[in-house]
């Protein structure tokens, strides 16, 4: 049976970026979630209808970042739909955040009031693209946006925009502690599990206690590591062959 391939992105990203990689998989059928509809911290049922996935379907994950314990959720609550799991610099489950952020709590209220706030007055609209442009800098050596200036402006100037970076990000600390307890005890039944991670760029920064943490998860699920010292954080930009050799692999 032919696999489906599902990739989930990380915070703030688009299906339009990892474009080059859908490209450099042309025998392969790669759906990807638009996180600006369906948030990745969904439940799997909903990830699966955001891509339209038949019940029967052979999937393969990838995911990117947040996207990564997204990825790594489904494939340990439901090991027997899931044949092949790919880890691109995934988030650590480690990275719960600030208590006081948390949804609901006072520092989550003051956020989310003044990114409506923002919304309402038009910041987004007129600095959205360059926060866009700010990111890729930031997460990539090769510095190339495959997004438009029409797609970033859509996306990231949108009065709601930084108001949903938000709600990911806290939604992600929940995801975060949920798939700790699953990694907790011992592993049962997942798919075989290839882990990119990135070591170069702004990554190199911490890159030593960053790769020990992407070991131990690896020996947590008998997976495989392989280093991109040539790479920052935003692997499919930088290194989309690494994670096209990782899927055929």
């Amino acid at each position: 049976m032919t696999v489906t391939w599902i990739l989930v992105p990380g915070l703030a990203e688009t299906p339009e970026e990892f474009g080059r990689l859908v490209e450099l998989l042309p025998d392969e059928d790669v759906r990807v979630i638009d996180p600006w509809r369906t948030p990745i911290t969904s439940d799997v049922d909903a990830l699966r209808a955001a891509v339209g996935v038949r019940p029967d379907a052979e999937i393969g994950l990838i995911g990117h970042s947040i996207g990564g314990l997204a990825a790594l959720r489904w494939a340990l609550t439901r090991p027997h739909e899931v044949t092949r799991l790919v880890l691109v610099d995934t988030s650590l489950t480690s990275e719960t955040g600030l208590r006081a952020f948390y949804p609901g709590k006072r520092g989550d209220r003051v956020v989310r009031a003044v990114a409506r706030f923002l919304g309402r007055v038009g910041v987004p609209q007129l600095l959205g693209p360059a926060v866009r442009r700010l990111i890729v800098r930031l997460g990539s050596t090769s510095n190339h946006d495959l997004l438009s200036k029409a797609t970033a402006k859509a996306r990231y100037g949108g009065d709601r925009s930084w108001l949903l970076f938000w709600d990911e990000l806290a939604g992600s600390w929940a995801l975060a502690a949920e798939v700790a307890k699953l990694v907790a005890g011992p592993v049962g039944a997942i798919a075989p599990t290839f882990l990119l991670v990135a070591t170069g760029g702004t990554s190199r920064f911490t890159a030593s206690g960053w790769l020990a943490g992407q070991q131990r998860l690896a020996d947590t699920l008998g997976g495989t590591v392989e280093v991109l010292s040539d790479s920052a954080h935003l692997v499919h930009l930088d290194r989309p062959d690494a994670i096209a050799a990782a899927v055929r692999r």
